[in-house]
């Protein structure tokens, strides 16, 4: 059906007057807006592109381009000969020389678009170095390269050593500065650093007394894992200074008394002590074991005439202890020597070796031990010139002295052993300290027993702020009454022919003591944890980095 009303398809007709007055104002409005916007938007186009145009003609005009810039990758191309200097070198006394060193941007701070500040670090040693827009030296576009340079960058320099007015706090170089008037990328960063170093380098008491400033706290498990970036800090750089000097008074020590540095396999076909703490591995068609301690082979080279025999080497210990002084690799210093007459003398010369360890760390390395307390500060490690011995008994009564109930000192535990540590402290005024004459049952089955009470043994530990960093004993070298040991304790001769036949040709008295190197290190500075006396360390939970 259609509509009754008539259609009408034209809007002319419809609406003959037209848009609106108001409607056409808008539109001229909208359109006059639009006109002005694509006026703004080329004139701005226009100016990006002068300033482009100014800063390429700027840069082709450089007077400074050669003195600034990323170098091109090293891959030993020139060898011009050009003499670097060690920040640890820079004093006042170099005033006016021109110098040039390779180091990393610790910190940097521009100040306008003329100045910047870098702080400039080596190792454990830093210098402040200053880079000045200098009309036909430095330009301004070198300042500006230099301050977007990121914290931890490698960059080669070369400027003038000034003579500084007045002491400079931030760098370990205090009375001279750097004037900068080179400046060039060896090595950039490429990512984000998981922490900064003065964040990773603060002192815990700063955190607490600054609390409400805005530090990062950096975890001991986030350094580990960050463990390239945490070992750049100078606390880290002095403590490995400090573990390196370790071994060498130890060497140093050893071989002026003539001992011969030996080298042991760390793969054996046996468990050495207990085969519940050791790493199984394949081996071809069977299995090994790696190495808890060097200990049979030292006495081997022993019942080889050897005489007296040390080793710096790792050691494996495969027990799930979490703790803050266990690792399940180390670095051991093992020493085993000829006895003749009594087992006291290698006690006495190991004790005369840690003083020699203590004495040659305080008299040449106090700037890393400094630069160590100034993260962690700690009470100055003591000890005597006549070092205090304790026997097991006396050590007990101590304790007992003190309240501890006899019936749990069978055995000294950790936390007797701290206790010990702080009332040996208290009473004697020493960090340092023997126990002497353990009971046989708490000692490996190499273990000497005393001619007079077959309950004790030859047998001795040495501590350090309450805590054991060595054992040892005069060993057995009756290759009876080494065997029946073995059996008492569970070990079959049979398992350890090559070892218990080494005495059946032979074999001098002899003892000797193993030391864990990062324990020692740890304790010497009062670190609180072995990890940060261990370069990479591998505990029950770590095996990366």
């Amino acid at each position: 059906m259609s509509s009754t009303e008539p259609q009408n398809d034209n809007p002319t007709e419809a609406n003959p007057e037209g848009p609106s007055k108001n409607e056409l104002k808008k539109r001229a409005k909208a359109a006059e807006k639009e006109k002005k916007a694509a006026e703004k938007a080329a004139k701005v186009a226009e100016q990006l592109r002068e300033k482009a145009a100014a800063e390429e003609r700027e840069a082709q005009l450089d007077f400074a381009v050669e003195f600034y810039g990323k170098l091109p990758l090293n891959q030993s191309q020139s060898r011009p000969g050009i003499k670097r200097h060690q920040i640890t070198s820079l004093s006042s006394d170099l005033d006016g020389q021109t110098v040039v060193i390779r180091a990393r941007v610790h910190t940097l701070r521009a100040q306008g678009n003329k100045m910047v500040f870098i702080n400039l670090r080596q190792r454990t040693d830093s210098v402040q170095a200053i880079l000045t827009v200098e009309e036909g030296k430095v330009s301004k576009l070198m300042v500006k390269w230099a301050a977007g340079l990121a914290d931890e960058s490698i960059v080669l320099v070369e400027g003038i050593v000034k003579k500084s007015p007045e002491e400079i706090k931030s760098a370990t170089v205090k009375d001279a500065e750097l004037q900068i008037t080179r400046i060039h990328l060896v090595s950039g960063i490429d990512g984000r650093l998981p922490f900064s170093i003065d964040d990773a380098s603060r002192p815990d008491t700063e955190k607490e007394e600054n609390s409400d400033a805005q530090f990062n706290r950096v975890l001991l498990d986030t350094r580990l894992n960050n463990r390239v970036v945490d070992l750049r800090t100078q606390t880290n750089q002095a403590i490995f200074k400090l573990q390196s000097a370790i071994g060498t008074f130890f060497r140093e020590y050893l071989d002026s008394n003539g001992f011969t540095e030996i080298h042991s396999p760390k793969l054996q076909g046996a468990a050495t002590e207990s085969g519940a703490s050791v790493f199984k591995v394949s081996y071809f068609k069977g299995n090994a074991f790696l190495a808890q301690s060097p200990q049979l082979a030292k006495q081997m080279a022993i019942a080889a005439d050897f005489e007296r025999v040390y080793e710096i080497g790792p050691v494996f210990r495969a027990e799930d202890s979490n703790t803050h002084r266990h690792l399940t690799e180390f670095i051991g210093l093992d020493l085993e020597m000829t006895i003749e007459e009594h087992y006291h003398e290698v006690m006495e010369l190991l004790d005369g070796l840690f003083k020699h360890l203590f004495q040659s760390l305080k008299d040449n390395h106090k700037k890393e031990i400094d630069a160590v307390n100034t993260q962690f500060p700690a009470e100055e490690f003591k000890w005597k010139e006549e070092t205090l011995k304790l026997t097991f008994a006396q050590a007990v009564d101590l304790l007992a002295e003190d309240g501890v109930d006899k019936a749990v000192l069978d055995d000294i535990s950790t936390e007797n052993e701290k206790r010990l540590g702080r009332i040996v402290k208290a009473k004697y005024d020493t960090d340092y300290y023997i126990i002497d004459k353990f009971p046989m049952e708490l000692r490996p089955f190499y273990t000497m027993p005393d001619p007079n009470n077959p309950e004790l043994s030859n047998s001795y530990d040495f501590f350090m702020r309450g805590e054991e960093i060595l054992s040892g004993a005069q060993r057995i070298h009756d290759p009876a009454l080494l065997s029946e040991k073995m059996r008492s304790k569970g070990v079959d001769p049979d398992s350890m022919k090559g070892y218990v036949d080494a005495f059946r040709m032979g074999c001098a008295p002899h003892g000797g003591g193993g030391i864990g190197l990062e324990r020692v290190l740890m304790l010497f500075l009062k670190l609180n944890n072995v990890r940060r006396a261990s370069l990479f360390p591998r505990d029950p939970k770590r095996l990366e980095p």
